[in-house]
């Protein structure tokens, strides 16, 4: 097999195949084998009828036609392997000789990935929830804390949030009385939002003695009539919470003193803040990084995305007992408004992908041999440390130390060849160009990362270093819509 690659434009190559006729005579050998197992030749077995009785009662054209539809995805998939061309769609492919006899010659016209420029890559601001814990926050959770040993005392003034409110309510719906609704001497605290939120409006304000009546929208909105109130206050009475000591916090937690209990609640907060703002930190730079580019990203990248999304997603409800219309139900979205989403991901993901590699060339963060290599080991020591067994099934011995020197070296003779090997099996299937293509888009967006400003809502400036607790200290991914699925994929013979 001969082979070339030509540039054309609208981002496509055309690659030019060319099989001699020897070459090409074992496929349509090949052809006829399968050919004989398909037809009945009276005496012969399926698949025993020789080549030369086939071309008699069939015609040599009909192996040739056959050799042709089944060989020449596989010619096409050798070429791109062979000029390492980024293919993202299937090809166009045209037989251009030897369609009939002789030598086979065929064009593959394939739309390829597309490299982009980029810019401001190096200044990124991204906006994420402050990690720091706020003394005030302490203070509002212990606060929660005491209100469940709050006693209620009764106050001369109007009613606030946090207050309870001894009430005598009355609802209707129309005329009719609703029972739900209806009752004395309810305890209701102010603020909670129950039924409707016209209760806490109307009652907000008011004093013992003070007679309400008003309406309310619904809370179903297929109801059209207004829900009536007339609601009687009784008493007004706040919470007065207990006082916050070494005792108070003795007696109803696991803690001694009011220091540790505040230290553990800090730490608590402190894991679930930083676990949030490094969320939305990844997500944040997917979106920066993915503003990146500007033009509009290449439809067949877009769609095989989408339909790896799609497929993931339908996988996702299988395995949890749906099909694709239970999973709409159970999460009360429609068929648009999903694929609408899987739309978006998907093209913030090619968006992404484009991004990273542009960064990737122009910064020099390409993966080099020793990125692979150590990806190789990682994989190797993955695979090996499912199947090893532990050191301590392994009975205790006294051994040599050159014995261990012996064996160190051995266990490092064995990786290398392993990472030989593997090396050898991705380049063999075409994944080598595509692990390292992996490896640059993550240390693309890390270096992105590493200079990107990160501040809050506010404006105020953020310290990544807040960042790296020893749940967030971990590196990043082209995650977050940089996923490479289908989009990374070669598209096979049309």
């Amino acid at each position: 097999m001969r082979s070339s690659v030509e540039t054309l434009e609208d981002n496509r190559v055309k690659l030019t195949v060319e099989l001699d006729e020897a070459e090409f005579d074992a496929e349509i050998d090949a052809a006829f084998k399968r050919i004989a197992r398909e037809v009945r030749i009276p005496g012969f077995r399926p698949g025993r009828a020789p080549r030369r009785l086939l071309e008699a009662q069939l015609g040599s054209q009909t192996g040739r036609s056959e050799a042709l539809r089944t060989s020449l995805g596989d010619y096409y998939l050798k070429a791109v392997l062979e000029h390492d061309v980024d293919a993202i769609d299937a090809p166009q492919i045209e037989i251009t000789d030897g369609a009939e006899s002789g030598p086979v010659t065929f064009d593959a016209v394939v739309e390829v990935r597309p490299s982009v420029l980029v810019s401001g890559y190096d200044k990124l601001s991204l906006e994420i929830p402050s990690p720091v814990v706020t003394d005030a926050e302490i203070d509002e959770e212990i606060d929660r804390f005491r209100q469940q040993f709050a006693e209620l005392t009764p106050v001369e003034r109007a009613a606030v949030d946090g207050d309870h409110l001894r009430v005598d309510i009355s609802g209707a719906l129309g005329d009719e009385i609703v029972d739900g609704l209806t009752t004395t001497d309810y305890d209701y605290r102010l603020g909670s939002g129950a039924v409707v939120h016209e209760i806490d409006e109307n009652l907000r304000g008011a004093s013992a003695g003070d007679n309400l009546e008003f309406s309310a929208q619904h809370p179903d909105p297929d109801e059209d009539r207004l829900l009536t109130f007339e609601i009687l206050v009784k008493e007004v009475q706040e919470p007065v919470l207990p006082k916050l000591d070494d005792d108070f916090v003795a007696a109803n937690t696991e803690f001694a003193t009011v220091e540790e209990f505040r230290g553990s609640l800090h730490s608590a907060h402190e894991r679930m803040k930083v676990a949030r703002a490094d969320m939305a930190r990844q997500e944040a730079l997917s979106q920066a990084v993915a503003s990146l580019v500007i033009d509009d990203p290449p439809e067949a990248m877009v769609r095989a995305e989408m339909e790896a999304r799609l497929e993931q997603l339908t996988m996702r409800a299988s395995q949890q007992g749906y099909d694709f219309d239970d999973y709409l139900d159970a999460t009360g979205q429609t068929r648009e408004q999903v694929t609408a989403e899987l739309a978006r991901l998907a093209a913030q993901s090619v968006r992404v992908d484009l991004a990273l590699r542009a960064v990737a060339a122009a910064e020099g963060v390409e993966a080099d041999d020793d990125a692979v290599d150590a990806e190789l080991r990682r994989m190797i020591a993955s695979i090996n440390s499912s199947a090893a067994t532990t050191a301590d099934d392994e009975p205790d011995r006294d051994d040599d130390s050159a014995a261990d020197d012996d064996s160190a070296a051995d266990d490092d003779a064995e990786v290398l060849a392993q990472v030989e090997r593997l090396r050898a099996m991705l380049e063999a299937e075409g994944r080598l160009s595509d692990m390292k293509s992996q490896i640059s888009k993550a240390s693309a967006l890390d270096w992105i990362a590493q200079r990107a400003e990160l501040v809050d809502p506010d404006g105020v400036i953020i310290d990544a270093e807040l960042l790296k607790t020893p749940e967030a200290d971990r590196p990043i991914t082209p995650a977050q819509g940089s996923e490479t699925t289908a989009a990374d994929s070669t598209g096979g013979p049309s």
